[in-house]
């Protein structure tokens, strides 16, 4: 009796070992979604094809995906060959999400404030704080401003939106170098 109590503990173990959920949060990825990650592989996870926006005005449109409950907002671009030739499949461009599920090493994500992320990254090697541009008023704005983190050798940024000190949404972006 006591080896089949203790066969199946351990089987049960086992599953909830191997069925962990991904909310981690990087300079490379929200969840399962990474930045750079080709069409066929974004599929597997979001069970649908993503939608890419070409108009003039689209480029601020978003793919929202369900992620166990979580939403996570996907921008996706045409993924080109080495000749520059279009190969009809895509790869994520950037990554957004309001969830306070998903959180870095440091336990940094949604509902964290600026000086936590200070404390946690005073001694990363790229990072900024900024005011943001507020669209309503046309100025730059005294509540809304960013913690970004640059991550160089990925080529990547994972930013903080902050409203008044503390985390409303995290985005990992591309770096396009500019």
């Amino acid at each position: 009796m006591k080896k089949l109590l203790f066969l199946i503990l351990f089987i049960f173990g086992m599953n909830l070992t191997f069925a962990q959920d991904n909310f981690d949060l990087s300079t490379l990825r929200i969840g399962p979604y990474t930045v750079f990650m080709k069409n066929k592989d974004v599929e597997k996870f979001s069970k649908s094809k993503l939608t890419s926006f070409m108009g003039d005005d689209d480029y601020m449109k978003t793919n929202k995906v369900n992620y166990l409950g979580e939403v996570i907002e996907i921008s996706i671009m045409q993924n080109y060959d080495d000749q520059g030739q279009n190969t009809g499949g895509y790869q994520i461009y950037s990554l957004m999400t309001k969830s306070k599920k998903f959180r870095t090493k440091s336990g940094m994500g949604v509902g964290s404030t600026k000086d936590q992320l200070i404390d946690a990254y005073r001694n990363y090697p790229n990072f900024s704080v900024a005011q943001m541009w507020d669209e309503k008023t046309e100025k730059i704005s005294t509540t809304k401003s960013t913690f970004t983190l640059t991550d160089n050798d990925a080529g990547t940024l994972l930013s903080f939106i902050m409203i008044n000190n503390v985390v409303t949404e995290v985005s990992v972006f591309m770096n396009e170098g500019c």
